[in-house]
């Protein structure tokens, strides 16, 4: 069977699981592909990603909260196959030349090949290999020898021998390597690092960065395509602009916006920009990007307004330096064949286009579904159901709020874009949640947050559903929510965990210098653990550890947990802290917390090794 990658590079890597009940076949990564359906009878799926063939035959969706591969039959739209592949799938494409599709699995840091048995109408596991350190988007090289995948945990790209199923070489990169694209001769790849709020252009051979484009304030970079010419990556983001939230910067586009974009892939030049958003009805959370066969729409998923984006791509006004404006252009804006809007409900998020290009698949997230879109009609004509609870729990609705931006003031932003799969993003923001303006903290992450309480930075707030109360009506400007969709939101959040550690070994045991660093965390000197300590790594306590402002409305700081320190690229509370090691070396080095001596750069070294495993 032949296979067409249509518009897939990479995937959002989310942080969200359910109590699966499928620990024996996820926990150890490489496993034998098994038949699923009657193993996941009330499992929602929740498709992130999907591929459709060349021969328009088969969808294959990558399904997050299941850990499973579906296959589609297009001819009659039938769910005709399923198996359990790992832990958190990301990404999956197809090859180049047909034969296989790839797909990473980021909780276990597994990439897998399969191909199709069209005749038995199975997926067939064909190789696996473990790249680690949370893989997810993926490129592929135009003769399918090799693959490329962004490491997110640890700034890495990997090259994968597809035929050896072997790691043949390891570049590193800037920090969260979500999205890759390669050029249509394989030389370049472009890297899209939201961690670093920049795109990056490497030179395959040598594995060398040729250059980066800055995106200003850029959070949540989105799945990223090469032009059919080999000139353009395209992709959306969204801007954090650092003025107070209120009504009337919110409406202006001044606090959060949505952008498509392109960086040249032959040479160096300034980022080019579309504004998405429309006054009064924005755009929030844009997710996947695709092309038509012909080059004359760009098709995206905005997952925050439940819709897909159509735009006229030939007469979009890119702009460089000096733009875009902070608002939808007029000229998109008011006509219809340049720019129309699709509403198809749940989350959106992975999108490909059939040969026609007119009918459009979508992975959407919540509906548990493949949806058909017919671009003509701008509706949704079919839908695929892949299975899923009977009942929506409480979790599940709470879920749903989290991911919808319209309960934000005219749609702008969800939680979901501040706290990207329950966690961090790259930026320090003004909430407003403490009533003060331009009081910049950093994104506190939301895995077990339920168990850390009290909450905020100043630990003002002991009252978590005030917290929920407070977190929609101010920081998001929107409307009271209601006693029952303050419980769902608290229940889904009780569901976030971190991933496996993956700086932690077999059976999560430490390294030699994360044993060390476990010795100096818990001495005298260092004395980290005087208030870090139990399972969260946190004494619930507020503390004044000489880092205050005299703009905060409050004194002193809760204490953070140190679960999941890995995952982040700015600490404290001010995210000055680029480092771990400038944490334990500068900004909170024992001599300025606890008046003890500076530690060795051998004890720093170790001490980062061990808040790395935690």
């Amino acid at each position: 069977m032949r296979f067409r990658h249509l518009a897939k590079t990479g995937r959002i890597l989310a942080l969200v699981a359910f109590a699966l009940g499928l620990s024996n076949h996820l926990a150890n990564g490489l496993i034998a592909a098994e038949t699923a359906t009657s193993k996941l009878v009330g499992v929602d799926r929740s498709p992130i990603d999907l591929v459709i063939s060349a021969d328009q035959q088969w969808i294959v969706t990558a399904n997050e909260t299941s850990g499973s591969l579906s296959l589609i039959r297009v001819t009659d739209r039938q769910v005709i196959d399923e198996i359990i592949v790992g832990d958190h799938p990301a990404n999956v494409l197809g090859t180049p030349d047909g034969k296989h599709v790839v797909v990473s699995t980021a909780w276990d840091g597994n990439l897998h090949q399969l191909r199709i048995d069209a005749d038995r109408g199975k997926l067939v596991l064909v190789n696996s290999v473990h790249v680690g350190m949370q893989p997810c988007g993926i490129a592929i090289l135009p003769d399918s020898t090799k693959a490329y995948v962004g490491c997110v945990a640890n700034a890495e790209i990997v090259e994968v021998d597809l035929n050896a199923a072997k790691v043949i070489r390891r570049f590193s990169t800037g920090n969260w390597p979500r999205y890759l694209t390669l050029t249509p001769d394989g030389k370049r790849l472009a890297v899209g690092l939201a961690g670093n709020s920049e795109i990056a252009v490497i030179e395959i051979d040598s594995g060398k960065t040729l250059y980066t484009e800055p995106l200003s304030g850029g959070i949540n970079l989105g799945q990223m395509i090469t032009s059919s010419d080999g000139t353009y990556a395209y992709f959306p983001w969204m801007v954090y602009r650092t003025n107070p939230i209120t009504v009337r910067n919110i409406k202006l586009g001044w606090v959060l916006a949505s952008r498509m974009g392109r960086v040249r892939l032959d040479g160096a030049a300034y980022r080019e920009a579309v504004s998405l958003d429309v006054p009064e009805l924005a755009v929030a959370d844009t997710h996947d990007v695709a092309i038509t066969s012909d080059g004359k729409r760009l098709i995206a998923s905005s997952s925050g307004t439940h819709e897909l984006l159509s735009y006229r791509l030939p007469d979009m006004p890119f702009i460089a330096e000096g733009g875009p404006g902070d608002l939808i252009d007029p000229q998109l804006q008011y006509n219809a064949d340049r720019f129309e809007r699709i509403e198809v409900g749940g989350r959106p998020m992975g999108i490909a286009i059939a040969d026609d290009d007119q009918t459009i698949f979508v992975a959407n997230y919540l509906r548990n579904s493949v949806q058909v879109v017919s671009r003509d009609e701008a509706a949704v004509i079919a839908e695929i159901d892949l299975g899923g609870a009977k009942t929506l729990t409480l979790a599940r609705k709470g879920m749903e709020i989290f991911h919808d931006a319209v309960r934000s003031l005219d749609q702008w932003y969800s939680c979901q874009t501040c706290h990207a799969g329950g966690g961090t993003n790259a930026k320090i923001m003004d909430t407003f949640n403490d009533a003060t303006e331009m009081t910049f903290k950093t994104v506190l992450p939301l895995q077990n947050v339920t168990r850390t309480g009290p909450w905020t930075w100043h630990g003002w707030q002991t009252d978590l559903d005030d917290a929920m109360h407070r977190s929609i009506v101010s920081s998001m400007q929107g409307v009271r929510p209601a006693p029952a969709d303050k419980s769902a939101l608290i229940a889904y959040l009780e569901t976030l965990d971190f991933p496996p550690n993956p700086f932690r070994g077999d059976g999560g045991s430490l390294s030699e210098a994360a044993a060390r660093g476990k010795v100096v965390f818990e001495s005298n000197k260092a004395a980290c653990i005087d208030c870090h300590h139990g399972s969260t790594f946190t004494d619930g306590e507020i503390h004044d550890v000489g880092t205050g402002s005299k703009s905060d409305h409050y004194q002193g700081y809760n204490t953070p947990s140190l679960n999941g320190s890995y995952t982040k690229v700015r600490w404290l509370h001010h995210g000055r802290a680029k480092s771990l090691l400038e944490v334990v070396t500068d900004y909170h080095s024992p001599d300025k917390v606890n008046g003890s001596e500076p530690l060795t750069d051998g004890e720093a070294a170790d001490l980062v090794a061990y808040l790395k495993s935690l």
